[in-house]
């Protein structure tokens, strides 16, 4: 059974940690000892970055790496999506601010872990880059996966100096797109030797087009009618934005009325903007028309009951969802922002938009709706690039020989362990 603990260190928190280092995950087939990998998040709950990081721990054979997860503040259900059951789990409760003895808590839990690698993501996870150094973790590696609403454009000198001053602490950097890449070698001055990109992947076998009938899971209120679904899937937060779809879908209908008889929306997904979407599309009498069935686990199956996936973002590293929607042969329709123009192909694979452009939107939406030839070409299209250049496995390749050449350089000038 997997070891997972919502933790407060004390004493006894500081005795060596002999469950990191027994069992099967402990000795490689070989007889040789197995890397350990500290991932460092925020918090394990449904997410992008989250789901990213699943996906690898499930992807990299157990004979080349072992992990172990420390949730800054906490985990959820979702970590039960991690299907070996050697990766321990720990929540260390952060309080909201800055809080300096968490920091303390990751360094004493470093310590009695001893890993050969700690990977921390995204800003707030970046200062652990410290306590790591101070733990004596010689691999240090820091994730950029995304921006939220406090720097949507990653123009924020604040944040550009905070992760400035943790520059020296950080072995390697992983932004997700070229877009990240240019904003750590341009606005955080990081050596571009230090840069290593890696796109995220997805499971081709797990997302894959619908037959010819459309699926009905659970609750799914449109099956057996001859629809065009529009849909978006991921948590309803402001960086997010799927106010500006509902807008979209509002304006559509209105400017064509005729259209209500065939054109559904599917906002999946829970959070903050849950109600204030519902109420928009209430307000606008179009709630009859659309499918809000907050969080679901079933995700392909959603998926496939799409005609059209659109993602409305302010901001974004390299969307999952858009890997996944076009794994599932969907064209696209997303806001040209962050690494977004590195997987939609304009004109190819789908369309891009300015963000917060709710006009732009509908008549991208309009344009779908009324071309089913181009609904499939571009679905088709966007199957074939992300098996070619986005599978789960050439993600998981890059990110072992990233662990594979650091934690060579480092036993090159340090004795093996026993």
């Amino acid at each position: 059974m997997r070891t997972a603990r919502r933790m407060t260190m004390t004493a006894e928190d500081l005795e060596p940690a002999a469950a990191a280092r027994k069992g099967p995950g402990a000795v490689a087939g070989h007889g040789g000892y197995v890397p350990l990998i500290v991932h460092v998040i925020y918090r394990l709950d449904v997410g992008g970055l989250e789901n990213g990081l699943v996906n690898l721990i499930n992807r990299i054979p157990r004979s080349r790496y072992r992990h172990a997860i420390i949730c800054l503040t906490d985990y959820t259900e979702f970590h039960r999506r991690i299907r070996g059951q050697d990766v321990e789990i720990f929540a260390l409760q952060k309080r909201p601010g800055n809080d300096w003895r968490m920091l303390v808590r990751v360094w004493r839990l470093l310590r009695r872990l001893r890993p050969d690698i700690v990977h921390t993501r995204n800003l707030a996870a970046l200062e652990c880059a410290f306590p790591a150094w101070l733990a004596g973790v010689g691999t240090r590696i820091h994730g950029e996966h995304g921006r939220d609403m406090l720097d949507v454009d990653g123009s924020s000198r604040k944040y550009q100096w905070v992760r400035r001053l943790y520059r020296p602490f950080v072995n390697a950097y992983v932004p997700l797109s070229r877009d990240l890449e240019r904003y750590l070698v341009s606005k955080v001055e990081v050596p571009p030797h230090k840069v290593w990109q890696i796109y995220n992947g997805v499971d081709t076998e797990r997302f894959t087009p619908r037959g010819n009938e459309r699926p009905a899971p659970p609750g799914f209120c449109f099956s057996g009618e001859p629809l065009v679904v529009v849909g978006t899937v991921g948590r309803l937060q402001a960086v997010k934005d799927q106010l500006t779809l509902a807008e979209a879908f509002v304006r559509l209908l209105k400017r064509r009325p005729d259209l209500k008889s065939c054109v559904r929306l599917a906002v999946v997904g829970d959070g903050p903007l849950h109600s204030e979407v519902e109420k928009r599309l209430q307000r606008a009498g179009l709630a009859g028309l659309s499918w809000l069935p907050g969080e679901r686990s079933d995700v392909p199956e959603i998926m496939r009951t799409l005609d059209l996936f659109v993602l409305p973002s302010l901001a974004e590293g390299i969307s999952n969802t858009v890997l996944e929607a076009m794994a599932t042969g969907l064209p696209v329709v997303a806001t040209r922002v962050g690494g977004n123009p590195e997987l939609v192909v304009e004109g190819a694979t789908g369309t891009l938009v300015p963000a917060s452009d709710p006009t732009a939107m509908a008549d991208a939406l309009m344009r779908y709706v009324d071309d089913e030839q181009s609904r499939r070409t571009h679905g088709l299209a966007g199957r074939r690039r992300v098996t070619e250049q986005f599978s789960i496995d050439v993600m998981s390749e890059r990110y072992v020989a990233l662990y594979d050449r650091l934690c060579g350089v480092r036993r090159r000038a340090e004795p093996a362990r026993p």
